[in-house]
């Protein structure tokens, strides 16, 4: 099963719903809120090129955020990643 991680807050929308398709999905992953650090951005910027949440990583290749993985799930290559 790949090691899926995910950078999220506790505030935002897009990070729920990508738990929720995770969840769905059956699919474990490992959260990582970023709520407490004022820097989350930079942080993010850094090892994305993105500065947004959620920013989800599967076998430490970054995939994105919610509407990324969505999209994966829509194609059926969510499946592929999982594997």
């Amino acid at each position: 099963m790949p090691r899926i991680r995910m950078y999220s807050t506790t505030w935002c929308g897009y990070c729920i719903r990508a738990k929720a398709l995770l969840e769905r999905r059956g699919l474990e992953y490992e959260e990582i809120v970023m709520d407490d650090d004022p820097a989350f951005r930079q942080k993010l910027l850094d090892m994305t090129g993105r500065w947004t949440v959620p920013q989800i990583f599967i076998d430490d290749e970054p995939i994105g955020g919610y509407t990324e993985l969505w999209s994966l799930e829509r194609d059926g290559r969510l499946d592929d990643l999982a594997a």
